[in-house]
């Protein structure tokens, strides 16, 4: 476990901070970016806990509470072939269970006709948060893989990002898109569609020829 004896360090105010392997950084390495993102993404996933989701729905946000934690301490810690401390690392089993919550969450949903805004009920509105937050953690990860190279889990280490941590991260945004559509089915409210600028120029048209006969 984790002993914070104190919160304020110093050791940042040149702009430097550690990485989980004591690695000294720059804090606008690509590496702090995106462990930054996860972090972003898990306080949103804490607005949505607040929102009163269901019994089962607060269970798995939970669940990815705590292995976003992880994927930020995995993104942290350079792949390294012989680490002085074993790092934590995203294993195949938790993204095996996104898909199946994925899968789960799809099979109650209706066919979509058209891509979907954020909105609906409030806890609908936050997942969507949480999605685009995620998304934008994936992205900041591939930003490192650009600059350190990815790891597979059988190539030689060699400094690089673990690339299971943002196939995780890819994973979970799909999943937050189901989650936000079954927030709206638990809360009765309708979807929020999309309206292409011609369609929506062609009602108002609509609207303004009616009101002037």
């Amino acid at each position: 476990m984790v002993n914070l004896t104190r919160i304020y360090t110093r050791t940042g105010d040149a702009g430097a901070t550690r990485l989980s392997n004591n690695d000294l950084t720059h804090k606008t390495d690509p590496r702090v970016h995106a462990y930054g993102q996860c972090d972003e993404t898990n306080c949103a996933v804490g607005v949505a806990l607040t929102l009163d989701p269901d019994e089962h729905l607060r269970e798995v946000l939970t669940i990815i509470q705590n292995e976003l934690f992880d994927v930020g301490a995995d993104l942290s810690a350079p792949v390294e072939e012989h680490p002085k401390f074993d790092p934590l690392r995203v294993e195949q089993p938790s993204i095996d269970r996104l898909e199946r919550w994925c899968d789960e969450y799809g099979e109650e949903l209706p066919n979509l006709h058209s891509f979907i805004l954020p909105g609906g009920s409030p806890l609908a509105a936050q997942l969507h948060v949480c999605r685009s937050t995620c998304r934008r953690a994936e992205r900041a990860a591939w930003e490192a893989v650009e600059v350190y190279g990815g790891q597979e889990e059988d190539s030689a280490p060699a400094g690089g990002v673990h690339l299971l941590a943002i196939k995780y991260l890819n994973r979970l945004s799909d999943l937050f898109f189901n989650l936000a559509r079954h927030a709206n089915v638990v809360a009765g409210r309708p979807e929020v569609l999309w309206i292409p600028g011609g369609e929506r120029r062609f009602a108002q048209y609509q609207e303004a020829k009616q009101a002037q006969s």
